[in-house]
């Protein structure tokens, strides 16, 4: 699964505004509800929240992934957002996130839901990729990249 295949560039925020994690997800859904990506942007933060409640989605490498399955979507959705300053996201590493990738589906959507989780987590191991996303200032500058990693044109190291 590629992740050009699923993200579209009006999905992508940066900078965000927000300062801290849970502002930062609601901002994420905010811009998915604004381009009609959600059909109910409320039951889409309730469920992203909670789940982000139960464990952090900070991963390590900069990245934090909150995600959810939940009726508010009609199919598997991505926004991302790149905060002003990394945010404290009680990552697993302890590391501030630099880029928060919001996935969302519906219940019945498990094994796409599951492979773009594995899509994601897989890129962000690219020390190449991450430099990138990290210099990154625009919301274009991480579309290019993401789609330039997804046709193999960044280097792994």
């Amino acid at each position: 699964m590629q992740l050009k295949d699923i993200l579209r560039r009006e999905n992508i925020k940066a900078p965000l505004a927000a300062i801290d994690k849970k502002d930062a997800i609601k901002e994420l859904v905010e811009l998915l509800a604004l381009n009609k990506d959600v059909k109910n942007p409320d039951l889409v933060l309730a469920s992203v929240l909670e789940r982000e409640s139960i464990r952090t989605t900070g991963v390590g490498y900069g990245l934090a992934i909150p995600h959810s399955k939940c009726g508010g979507v009609n199919q598997l959705t991505i926004a991302i957002g790149k905060p002003e300053h990394p945010l404290d996201f009680q990552s697993l590493d302890g590391q501030n996130v630099y880029l928060i990738v919001l996935l969302v589906s519906p219940p019945e959507q498990t094994g796409a839901h599951i492979q773009c989780l594995a899509s994601i987590s897989r890129l962000m191991t690219i020390e190449a990729f991450r430099t990138k996303l990290k210099a990154a200032k625009t919301a274009q500058d991480i579309y290019d990249a993401i789609v330039a990693q997804d046709k193999g044109t960044v280097p792994e190291k």
